[in-house]
């Protein structure tokens, strides 16, 4: 069964990029220290990545690297360059925006739809079985609100940002229950992994627990 999973790197005071993010800065100030388990300290793009990486941190790329599509929100598509139309192995993009697209950011692989809930429909469905790798905050936000965010993979990095954006800011009230799938210590990161506790469902272990 095909799975949303947001996949975000964050330091521990909650910041997913540095102050400053924009356009020609899409970390913002000092972010890219989120994403060295990934790419690096100096590089700029997670390409060859895969082959470097070893042990959970390689585990956990080639989970990411087997999705089958990726749902995004406008801003982060647009500050990353649309992955140039091929975020990985050419899987369908889905990018959230109720705004037509520039015409630089077109391509045959990326659909456009308005709400989450019709985006991660059709993710899905383009995924054909696999899960569906998400990208952007507001968007997670948008999914978790909306009750179709599955779940979370978290890339915590040993850093106090201060500063910056953060990935649950302006969350809505309602309460959000989740349940630790698997932790994993990399280089320098330790990746969480939490399903999403539909509401009513009991957390795992509890004595009517379900299995998915």
């Amino acid at each position: 069964m095909s799975n949303t999973v947001l996949s975000m790197s964050m330091s521990v005071d909650g910041f997913i990029a540095g102050p400053h993010d924009g356009p020609g800065n899409g970390l913002g100030d000092g972010g890219h220290r989120l994403h060295e388990w990934c790419i690096g300290p100096t590089d700029t793009t997670r390409h060859g990545a895969a082959d470097r990486l070893t042990g959970a941190d390689r585990q956990v790329m080639d989970e990411l690297l087997a999705t089958g599509a990726v749902l995004v929100g406008r801003r982060t598509f647009e500050l990353s360059g649309g992955w140039g139309g091929d975020h990985h192995d050419g899987v369908p993009i889905v990018v959230v925006s109720r705004q037509e697209p520039d015409a630089a950011l077109r391509w045959p692989a990326v659909t456009y739809l308005g709400d989450v809930t019709s985006a991660v429909r059709a993710a899905k469905d383009a995924a054909a079985g696999k899960d569906v790798l998400v990208h952007g905050a507001l968007t997670a936000r948008l999914a978790l609100a909306a009750g179709v965010l599955d779940e979370l993979q978290i890339h915590l990095v040993p850093v106090l940002l201060g500063r910056g954006r953060r990935l649950f800011d302006a969350m809505p009230p309602d309460r959000h229950e989740l349940e630790l799938v698997h932790a994993l210590d990399g280089a320098g990161v330790q990746h969480l992994r939490y399903r999403v506790r539909p509401a009513g469902r009991p957390l795992h272990g509890s004595d009517d627990e379900e299995d998915r």
